[in-house]
């Protein structure tokens, strides 16, 4: 397949290699052009909100209250899990998380998150014992 340099397209139809869209960073004009207009009068249009909000502007306050204090994306899970420290460990923990949603000290989705966690550690052990026992063979075979 080669890039057919006319409209960045491979002789099949599909998209060449490369056409990766805007740059990293690059803004719209339009987005370009508010903030133009905007700079220089943050700290007025700032005061400003602040007195809306304090005189009772429900909205202003909202606006104020977000900057202040985001809201969460996530929060964070107090949860005891076992030490992980091999296979029988991530057995172990599995049953922990269970038991934590089964007694509701965790959320289905809380034990989702930190069971996919678990598999990673599983999958990394079994990455480290497949390499080991494939060394172990090739030192036997040289």
């Amino acid at each position: 397949m080669t890039s057919d340099r006319n409209n960045g397209r491979n002789t099949d139809g599909t998209f060449a290699k490369g056409n990766m869209g805007r740059p990293k960073g690059a803004r719209h004009k339009s987005t370009l052009a508010t903030l133009a207009l905007i700079d220089g009068e943050a700290e007025a249009l700032t005061c400003k909100a602040i007195e809306l909000a304090l005189s009772g502007d429900v909205t202003a306050l909202k606006l104020c209250l977000e900057r202040l204090a985001p809201p969460r994306k996530e929060t964070p899970v107090q949860f005891d899990l076992p030490p992980l420290e091999g296979a029988a460990a991530a057995v172990a923990a599995f049953q922990s998380i269970l038991g934590g949603v089964a007694n509701g000290n965790l959320t289905p989705s809380e034990a989702s998150k930190l069971a996919v966690l678990v598999e990673g550690y599983r999958k990394a052990l079994e990455t480290e014992e497949f390499e080991h026992r494939l060394d172990a063979l090739e030192e036997r075979e040289a």
